[in-house]
């Protein structure tokens, strides 16, 4: 496993710490395979509920490494190094269970890039968020342009693209860039509790609610409930389905097992 991050697992969590301090978990190609490559291995892991992306209790990372972006100096190698970020947002968006950032200090550009593509984000109180490509002359290509707006309106995302200013955590909470607000240093303990919580819940509920919601959102609103239907139907011929159920009318915690 690469150096860049560090792998922990914390009963119903894998926890993914980004680890290059000394570049302020700058976001490297390197980092980028690890983190998809932990986050696969997760979802292989039948005891992991929930995947967990931080950066540690200073920070969770200042963006992309810029001496890599600084390298890019061709539309083919642009579109060569825009491609592991796809790769990975892809990995995280498609991972058959919740992704969670737990964010403490500050998350800019392509860090908040990597946590928008996180299922949650949950921060520490005193983090700030800011995507600042407009001040070093160049635009958000790790999905910012994309999936900011989508989850904090077009309006707002254009403020926060414009300006390149961070925003502090009770602004990000307000707007709902961010779930939920912890107290400082407490983001990745909240996280945790979310995962937790999973862990009780159907795997394949959690992984197919994942599809409906990514896809479905994409769609026209009647081909969306197609699609919402034909996994709905997928899921009531499964075993957790009759035993979610059953559970429930006999008043017993069910026993889930994936399939």
């Amino acid at each position: 496993m690469s150096s860049t991050v560090e792998i922990a697992h914390d009963d119903a969590a894998c926890v993914i710490t980004l680890n290059r301090p000394d570049k302020r978990n700058a976001v490297s190609v390197e980092m980028m395979r690890a983190i998809a490559a932990a986050a696969k291995a997760a979802e292989d892991d039948a005891s992991t509920a929930a995947v967990i992306i931080t950066g540690g209790p200073a920070f969770f990372s200042a963006g992309a490494d810029l001496n890599e972006a600084l390298a890019v100096k061709s539309s083919p190698q642009a579109i060569a190094y825009f491609g592991e970020w796809h790769r990975l947002t892809a990995t995280l968006e498609g991972l058959a269970k919740p992704v969670i950032a737990a964010i403490e200090g500050f998350c800019i550009t392509g860090g908040l890039e990597l946590a928008l593509a996180c299922d949650l984000r949950i921060a520490g109180a005193g983090s700030s968020f800011a995507i600042t490509s407009a001040k070093i002359g160049t635009v958000a290509g790790a999905g910012g342009t994309q999936r900011l707006p989508r989850l904090i309106g077009i309006p707002k995302a254009l403020e926060l693209l414009f300006s390149a200013d961070p925003i502090d955590a009770d602004a990000a909470l307000r707007i709902g860039l961010i779930n939920q607000l912890a107290p400082k240093g407490e983001a990745l303990a909240h996280a945790k509790t979310l995962a937790h919580v999973y862990k009780e819940r159907g795997p394949l509920s959690l992984a197919l609610v994942k599809q409906a919601v990514y896809r479905g959102t994409q769609m026209d609103l009647a081909s969306a409930i197609q699609f919402e239907t034909m996994l709905v139907t997928a899921i009531y011929g499964t075993e957790d389905k009759n035993e979610g159920i059953s559970a429930f009318l006999e008043k017993r915690r069910p026993t889930f097992r994936g399939r």
